[in-house]
């Protein structure tokens, strides 16, 4: 691709997968589309491609599209950093995503089901016992609860990387509360307003109806008692918390109140809702707010944040909650290491998206293989989230390595360990023009009665030249995905 002119002349993707251009034998976008999208591009001169980004930054801040840094004193509110070139994704590459994320969201559904019920998984021996009975997700309380459908992540984000070669890997799952989903909407409105001669007739797959799609999910799992419109409310702990923009996003994109703990009562076993009206029944809660907050009663007795007495209504089958509690275990990074034997174990299939290569520091082999080559691994501790704690042995310092050896033999189960991936890049605008930043994506699925994958996700970008880490609260932005129209 020696031959781009205008704003990509000077575009070089090293040895990485670009998502846009991708390989000289393995393109990802059908050369005509890509022949488009780079036309238009060209017609934007660099001053004009930088006074839409802040044009497209200042509407995102005054629309109040924010995440909060409790650590950083001096900026509370921010902004998640918009790239205003897009991640491009062929609709065939998207086949192999959709397949293998619902193949993934069954295979943690069924063994959620399974270690809450039979745990024939753990009598089997395929994955070891204390692995998930000692995990401090697990939870005890779910022993023996049934709960409709079977389904106990109703909502999940899986993390998925493309290596050197341009093939897909999950890096992580998240089924508990994943967020992200508001930004992906919003950055497609976003490209709509500010770069409408770019989108236009290139045919690209939408977004918009996320929340509808949501909500009929939702309703499909409320309980069999509940009325054939039952009453959908969305949990959140409030305005203080970091994602309380998406809650309000997600809150008005189903059509369905948003509530706190204060909002909602129990009464002989049943969630009700306070209003003008009186208490009015509420069938299913889609809760932002984590397993130990959300009933006082039951778990932690310092919560402010929850409902007294909602654990008993969901034990009997009176109320619904998205995502169930107790799924934290399902995509704690140490039993993501056993993903594919999972995936195997209930649907006799192979993995269609496979795991990055995972060694385990709680297993003697997986120490021992870590300690030897920590400066050749990226080494996470299993609980952290955000990107806090990961190490980058080839980046690290030794005094860096060395802390972390400490860590590594003081508490070993605390820790997992992968090679370093290639990361695929974007073009992405910089203060010093179009360069390439690594990137990944957080595909969401909805799952009811069968699981809908959004036709995109959340692409996040490491905005730091060289920087491995996309997420947020590192210093990450995201881009808008353009999954292609078959």
């Amino acid at each position: 691709m020696n031959s781009l002119k205008g704003l990509l002349a000077s575009y070089n993707q090293d040895q990485y997968f670009c998502e846009l251009l991708g390989l000289p034998d393995r393109q990802s976008v059908n050369p005509k589309t890509l022949k488009s999208i780079i036309t238009r591009l060209d017609k934007l001169n660099l001053k004009a491609l930088r006074k839409r980004a802040k044009d497209a930054e200042r509407e995102l801040y005054n629309l109040g599209i924010t995440f909060t840094v409790y650590t950083d004193s001096q900026a509370i509110d921010r902004i998640l950093p918009f790239d205003v070139i897009p991640r491009v994704i062929s609709a065939q590459d998207f086949d192999i995503i959709d397949r293998g994320v619902k193949q993934r969201v069954a295979a943690i559904n069924a063994f959620l089901k399974d270690i809450y019920h039979d745990q024939k998984i753990l009598k089997d021996g395929i994955v070891p016992k204390q692995l998930v009975l000692g995990n401090e997700n697990y939870c005890k309380h779910m022993e023996g609860v049934d709960i409709p459908g079977d389904t106990y992540v109703h909502i999940c984000g899986i993390d998925i990387v493309r290596d050197l070669d341009g093939s897909f890997k999950v890096l992580e799952d998240n089924a508990r509360t994943p967020s992200g989903v508001s930004y992906v909407v919003e950055n497609r409105h976003l490209m709509l307003r500010t770069f409408p001669d770019l989108l236009k007739g290139i045919g690209v797959q939408r977004v918009s109806d996320y929340g509808m799609r949501l909500y009929q999910a939702l309703a499909d799992v409320a309980p069999k008692q509940a009325a054939e419109d039952p009453t959908i409310v969305l949990l959140s702990p409030g305005i203080y918390n970091s994602a309380y923009f998406e809650h309000v996003f997600i809150a008005r994109e189903m059509g369905v109140p948003l509530v706190e703990g204060g909002d909602l009562v129990t009464e002989n076993d049943t969630v009700y809702m306070k209003t003008t009206g009186g208490l009015s029944r509420v069938d299913v809660i889609y809760r932002r707010i984590g397993d130990d907050f959300l009933d006082p009663e039951t778990f932690r007795k310092d919560s402010m944040l929850g409902v007294p007495g909602l654990f008993k209504a969901y034990q009997k089958g009176n109320v619904t909650l998205a995502n169930a509690i107790g799924t934290g275990v399902a995509d704690d990074k140490a039993i993501y290491a056993y993903m594919p034997r999972i995936i195997k174990y209930y649907l006799d299939e192979d993995a269609i998206l496979s795991n990055v290569d995972t060694h385990i520091c709680g297993e003697e082999d997986g120490l021992k293989y870590t300690l030897d080559n920590i400066d050749k691994l990226v080494v996470k501790p299993v609980g952290e989230a955000g990107g806090y704690g990961v190490l980058v042995g080839p980046r690290a310092t030794k005094a860096e390595l060395e802390q972390r050896r400490i860590e590594l033999r003081d508490d070993p189960s605390n820790y997992i360990s992968q090679p370093v991936v290639g990361l695929s890049v974007c073009p992405t605008l910089v203060p010093n023009g179009i360069e390439p930043r690594h990137v990944d994506l957080r595909p969401f699925a909805v799952t009811g009665k069968n699981t809908w994958v959004l036709p995109g996700g959340l692409t996040r970008v490491a905005l730091n030249k060289g920087s491995l880490i996309v997420n947020s609260s590192q210093g990450g932005g995201s881009k808008d995905t353009w999954v292609l129209e078959k």
